[in-house]
C-alpha cells in the first residue's frame, strides 16, 4: 500500500477525512469552550466583588 492508496482509502475518502474532521472539530470545542467560559466567569465574579465592596 502506498501513500496515495492510505489517502484514497479505497473510495471513502471523503467520509472518512470528514469524519476525522469533525472529530477534531468537536475535541477542539470540547477543549476551548470550558476555558472561555471560565474566563467570562472569572471576569463575572471580579466584577461583582468589585461593585459589592463599593457599596
Amino acid at each position: 500500500m502506498n501513500f496515495q492508496e492510505f489517502i484514497h482509502m479505497g473510495g471513502y475518502a471523503v467520509y472518512v477525512w470528514t469524519s476525522y474532521g469533525l472529530g477534531l472539530v468537536v475535541l477542539a470545542l470540547n477543549l476551548i469552550a470550558p476555558l472561555r467560559r471560565n474566563k467570562e466567569v472569572l471576569t463575572s465574579l471580579r466584577r461583582q466583588i468589585r461593585q459589592e465592596s463599593r457599596s
